[in-house]
């Protein structure tokens, strides 16, 4: 099976790190210092973590935790296996850390009465947009951690702890990051690095309100709500459709930077193991349409932090199925490097969960959306929306046996996004994918309905 992938496991400093998407910042010290600050606030605020009065949905976590004998050796472990060498171990802020469950939940309980904001560190600025998994971080990479965050009961839990955090992101409330203050998404550092991601695919100079539809007039351009600034539409001047008379030509179905092509993919593979291949019936659910993508094609990217998050049909046609499959929320593969006496050590990759794009495909909460093209020789087309992380929400706007034309919005990502495939039948010659490794060393989206590939 041929499967490029454009990024790969360097790790250029203790402090610098390669994280896709800004889901956290490349300067690892900005996480750091977020989660210092979180962690003194909360402490402030509540006192101890043994003293701290927990949200409801917290509390219930907690019992979960405390009760099941299983889940509290898990949760008590995994603090203990993080590595005690570096990178793991460096704190430049040289502040305490999450020590432990109790502690986790403490912060949790902080970080749960307010939306992602901006960042100011060492001269540095960024921005935590996952704070459930700078929380989790290393600890989500141990052995004892990779059995919780798969556990069944576990994810049931953060699907319901994340769907109470998705209620406060739609309130008013929420949207009080959204101001021009320097910790405000429309601030000058925020204002600049949205629209330069924005407009870096067209080489464009696009102002927010000519690249969404908002009203300037209005505060917080007439934003309602965090949940209703991620979810922003795109207007069709600043991303038309690529050929829309055009059936051969397939777009790209999201604001996203190109991760990987891989063809001749299985129908079953080892999802878990270094590499990730792709395993067609697990990413599509064990729909029986599945067999269809026997030996096809995979088209792999993913989304911006800082991105649009809507999805879009490749192609016009018909939607056959459309559905949402509930699975994990912070599971990561573990990592594996052979010693200097030939055994085996947990080797946690620092880049997180963002790090197992081919592993969630398989695992993660996901919507699948199967579309038989107008294009006889296109076929069946299967679009894969993947949650990650904190994004607990992927919303199907669209109904089986719907016409849709080329460009027409399919669903979204709620707070943010994360990752989505195309999957293409066995036969289909196409020509002309964009170059993975110019897209992620330029760290550049390719821009959502824009000519993805081309049907000979």
């Amino acid at each position: 099976m041929v499967h490029q992938h454009g990024d790969h496991h360097d790790i250029p400093s203790h402090s610098r790190v390669k994280r896709m998407g800004g889901w956290l910042p490349t300067d690892h010290r900005i996480h750091q210092e977020w989660l210092s600050r979180t962690i003194d606030r909360a402490h402030k605020r509540s006192g101890p973590p043994e003293q701290t009065k927990l949200l409801p949905v917290l509390q219930e976590f907690k019992d979960l935790i405390e009760n099941n004998p299983r889940l509290y050796m898990y949760f008590n472990q995994m603090w203990d296996e993080v590595p005690r060498r570096p990178p793991y171990n460096k704190d430049p802020t040289g502040k305490s850390q999450i020590r432990n469950y109790k502690h986790m939940l403490s912060v949790l309980n902080e970080v749960f009465g307010r939306a992602p904001e901006w960042t100011d560190a060492a001269a540095h600025a960024g921005m935590v947009g996952v704070p459930m998994a700078a929380i989790f971080d290393y600890a989500m990479g141990t052995p004892s951690g990779h059995a919780a965050f798969l556990d069944p009961d576990v994810n049931k839990m953060l699907k319901k702890i994340l769907n109470e955090w998705g209620k406060f992101l739609k309130t008013s409330e929420s949207a009080s990051v959204l101001g021009d203050h320097t910790s405000g998404w429309f601030g000058e550092t925020g204002y600049k690095d949205l629209m330069e991601v924005a407009n870096t695919p067209t080489k464009t100079s696009f102002k927010f309100e000519e690249m969404y539809h908002c009203d300037p007039s209005k505060k917080h351009y007439g934003f309602t709500s965090w949940d209703d600034f991620f979810t922003r539409k795109i207007t069709d001047k600043s991303r038309p459709v690529a050929s829309p008379q055009d059936d051969n030509v397939i777009i790209n179905s999201c604001e996203s930077r190109p991760y990987c092509v891989a063809h001749n993919v299985k129908l079953r593979d080892n999802f878990w193991v270094k590499g990730q291949p792709y395993s067609v019936v697990d990413m599509l659910a064990q729909d029986p349409l599945a067999d269809q993508f026997a030996g096809g094609t995979i088209y792999q990217a993913f989304l911006s932090a800082l991105s649009y998050h809507r999805w879009h049909s490749p192609v016009s046609g018909t939607i056959k199925r459309a559905f949402v499959e509930d699975g994990t929320y912070f599971s990561e593969p573990l990592m594996f490097e052979q010693t200097a006496d030939g055994g085996d050590r947990i080797d946690i990759d620092i880049k997180g969960i963002q790090g197992a794009l081919g592993y969630l495909t398989a695992l993660a909460t996901r919507a699948v959306v199967f579309i038989e093209a107008d294009n006889p020789k296109i076929g069946l087309v299967a679009f894969v929306g993947v949650g990650m992380d904190e994004v607990s929400t992927c919303e199907i706007t669209v109904k089986e046996g719907q016409k849709v034309k080329k460009g027409e919005e399919l669903g979204m990502f709620h707070f943010g996004g994360s990752t989505y495939c195309l999957m293409f039948r066995k036969g289909l010659k196409m020509k002309g994918w964009p170059e993975i490794g110019v897209y992620q060393e330029n760290n550049v989206n390719f821009p959502v309905r824009g000519k993805l590939v081309v049907v000979e």
